[in-house]
C-alpha cells in the first residue's frame, strides 16, 4: 500500500508538468518516462515481496542468468556520464572523446579474467565477503566500508546534479523538485525491491538505451551512406579544429595525464562496488564468466555508438543556429549533443525517446549506487564491525533498508547543494577511489599468498587518503573551485601517483609485517622451551 501511494506521488506531478508543456518533445519525453517509472515500480512491488531474505535483497537469490546479468551489468555501467558526456566530449574534440571510452572497456577483460569466477566462488554479498576470507574481518570490513561509501557518494553527487539538470531542461520542472523525484524513486526501488528490482530496471534501462542510441547512430549513418570516411570528412569540414579532431592531445596535454586516467578509468572499473556486487547475482561461477562477457559485447558496441553518435553532432549542430546560444556554444552545455542531435535528425518523437531514456539512465545508475552503498552499512559495517559476526538477518535487512533512505536523503541533500558547482571532477574522483583502494585489496587477496591484513588496511587507507590529497591539491579543485593561482600537485588525475602508492604501501606493510610477526612467533617458541627445558617462567 505505501508503495502505491509512493507510486502516485512520483506520477502526478511529472503527468501535470507533462500535461501542461506546448513542446511535442517534452510531452513525449514525460509520457514514456512515466511509462518507465510505472513499469519498474509494478516489478518493484512484486520485488518487494521476496526481500524478507538478504539473498534475495543482496544478490536476487542468485538466480539471474549469465545474459540477463551481463545486460544488467552493462545498463549499470553505461550511466548518462557515457551516453551523454563520451558523444558530448566526441563533439567537442573529436578522438579524444574516445580516451573515455577507452579506457571505460578496456577495465572489462581485467574483470572477466582475473575477477569474475574468484568473486562468484568465494564471495555472496558484498565483495568484502572475499578480502575478509583471509583477512581480519574488523579491520577490512572497515577499509570497505569506507572506501565504498566515498565511491557511491561521489558517483551519486554527479548523477544527482546530471539527472536534476536534464529534467530541468527537457520538461520544465523546477531543479530541487527533479532531485528529489529521482532521489524517491531510487529509494523506493533500493528499499522495497533490493536487488532484484534494481537488476529489472537495469535490464529495461539497458535494453532502452542500445536500441535507442543505436536507432540514433543508424539515422546518423544514413545520411552519409553508411560510410564512416564520408562522415568524418564532413566533421572535418565543419568543426573549428578541422583535422585535429582526428588526432589526441586536445583534452590530454601531455603523457602522464593519459595514463594517469587510463589507470583510473582501467582499475577503477574492475573497483567499482555497485559493478562487482552483481557478480554475486548468478548461480555459478560459469555464469560469473558469461555475465562478463556479454557486459565486455554490450559495452563495447555502446561505446562504438558514442564515437557515431559524437561526429554526427559535429556535422548536424556545428552551424544550426537552433541548437547554439549566442556565444556559439550548444544549448544546455556539449553534454546536450546527443539530445539535440536526436531532435535534429528523428524530430520532436525521437527528441522525446531520448531524453526518457537519458533520464531513466540515470535512475538505474543511482539505484544499483545506493543499494551498493546500503549494503556496505547493513553487512560490512553493522553485522562484521558493529556486531562482531553476530548474524541476525532481520536486523541486518532492516539496517540495509534504512541505510538506503538514508543514502538517498544524503544524495538529495548533496545534488541540491552541488547544483551550481563543476561536478564533473567527482566522477573521475570516484574511479580512483576504487582503482586505488578496492581494486589493490581484492587483487592482492587472490593473486599475492603474503598479503597480511595490516598490509591490506594500512596500504588501503594509505592509498584512499592519498587519492583524496591529491585531487584537492591538483587543477580542478586546487585552481577551478578554490580559485588559487596555482596547483600544488599538477595533474588533474592523480591515479598513476595514487595506485603505485597503494601497491607499494600494501606490499611494504605485508612483509613488514609477516617479519614482525616472525619474530614474535620465534620468542614466543624460544620461551616456550625455555620453560619446558629449564622449568623457569
Amino acid at each position: 500500500m505505501i508503495l502505491l501511494y509512493l507510486t502516485f506521488f512520483i506520477l502526478l506531478p511529472l503527468n501535470s508538468y507533462a500535461e501542461s508543456k506546448i513542446n511535442n518533445s517534452n510531452y513525449f519525453a514525460a509520457i514514456i518516462f512515466i511509462l518507465f517509472v510505472f513499469v519498474t515500480l509494478l516489478i518493484t512491488y512484486f520485488a518487494s515481496k521476496k526481500t524478507n531474505k538478504k539473498e534475495n535483497y543482496y544478490a536476487a537469490g542468485g538466480k539471474i542468468s549469465g545474459f540477463q546479468n551481463g545486460l544488467a551489468i552493462a545498463g549499470d555501467y553505461m550511466s548518462a556520464a557515457s551516453f551523454l558526456g563520451i558523444s558530448g566530449l566526441v563533439f567537442l574534440s573529436g578522438f579524444d572523446g574516445l580516451i573515455y571510452s577507452i579506457g571505460f572497456l578496456v577495465g572489462w577483460p581485467i574483470i572477466l579474467f582475473l575477477i569474475s569466477e574468484r568473486l562468484r566462488n568465494l564471495g555472496k554479498y558484498t565483495f568484502a565477503d572475499v578480502t575478509s576470507i583471509r583477512l581480519g574481518q574488523s579491520k577490512i570490513r572497515i577499509l570497505s566500508s569506507i572506501g565504498t561509501l566515498i565511491t557511491i557518494l561521489l558517483y551519486l553527487i554527479a548523477q544527482m546534479v546530471g539527472a536534476g539538470s536534464l529534467i530541468q531542461i527537457l520538461f520544465g520542472l523546477p531543479y530541487d523538485l527533479a532531485v528529489w523525484i529521482v532521489g524517491i524513486l531510487m529509494i523506493i526501488y533500493v528499499g522495497f525491491g533490493g536487488m532484484i528490482a534494481t537488476t529489472w530496471v537495469q535490464i529495461i534501462k539497458a535494453f532502452l538505451l542500445i536500441f535507442g542510441a543505436s536507432v540514433l547512430a543508424f539515422l546518423v549513418f544514413k545520411e552519409f551512406s553508411f560510410s564512416l570516411s564520408n562522415l568524418l570528412s564532413e566533421a572535418i569540414k565543419v568543426h573549428s579544429s578541422k583535422e585535429e579532431i582526428l588526432f589526441p592531445g586536445k583534452l590530454i596535454s601531455d603523457p602522464i595525464s593519459a595514463i594517469s586516467l587510463g589507470i583510473a578509468l582501467i582499475f577503477g572499473t574492475a573497483g567499482l562496488p555497485h559493478i562487482l556486487m552483481r557478480f554475486f547475482t548468478v548461480p555459478d561461477a560459469k555464469s560469473a564468466r558469461i555475465s562478463a562477457f556479454y557486459a565486455t559485447s554490450f559495452i563495447g558496441y555502446f561505446y562504438l555508438l558514442t564515437f557515431i553518435i559524437g561526429f554526427g553532432a559535429i556535422v548536424f549542430l556545428s552551424q544550426n543556429s537552433i541548437y547554439l546560444d549566442e556565444s556559439g556554444g550548444l544549448l544546455g552545455s556539449n553534454n546536450m549533443a546527443a539530445i539535440h542531435l536526436s531532435h535534429s535528425i528523428g524530430g520532436d518523437l525521437f527528441l522525446g525517446f531520448i531524453s526518457a531514456v537519458a533520464f531513466a539512465t540515470i535512475l538505474a545508475v543511482v539505484s544499483g549506487l545506493t543499494l551498493a552503498g546500503a549494503s556496505a552499512i547493513g553487512r560490512d559495517f553493522f553485522v562484521y564491525v558493529v556486531k562482531k559476526g553476530e548474524e541476525d538477518e532481520k536486523k541486518e535487512l532492516i539496517v540495509s533498508k534504512l541505510s538506503s533512505v538514508i543514502i538517498g536523503l544524503l544524495a538529495i541533500s548533496l545534488g541540491i547543494f552541488f547544483e551550481k558547482q563543476n561536478v564533473a571532477f567527482m566522477v573521475g574522483l570516484a574511479f580512483a577511489v576504487a582503482a586505488s583502494t578496492n581494486f589493490p585489496v581484492l587483487l592482492l587477496t587472490i593473486t599475492w599468498k603474503n598479503l597480511t591484513t595490516n598490509g591490506a588496511y594500512y596500504g588501503g587507507m594509505i592509498g584512499l587518503i592519498t587519492t583524496v590529497i591529491l585531487v584537492v591539491l591538483g587543477p580542478t579543485i586546487w585552481v577551478e573551485i578554490l580559485g588559487f593561482e596555482d596547483a600544488i600537485f599538477p595533474y588533474k588525475y592523480p591515479a598513476l601517483f595514487t595506485v603505485t602508492v597503494s601497491f607499494i604501501s600494501i606490499i611494504l606493510i605485508s612483509i613488514k609485517d609477516k617479519e614482525i610477526n616472525k619474530i614474535k612467533n620465534d620468542e614466543k617458541f624460544n620461551k616456550l622451551t625455555k620453560i619446558a627445558y629449564l622449568g623457569k617462567n
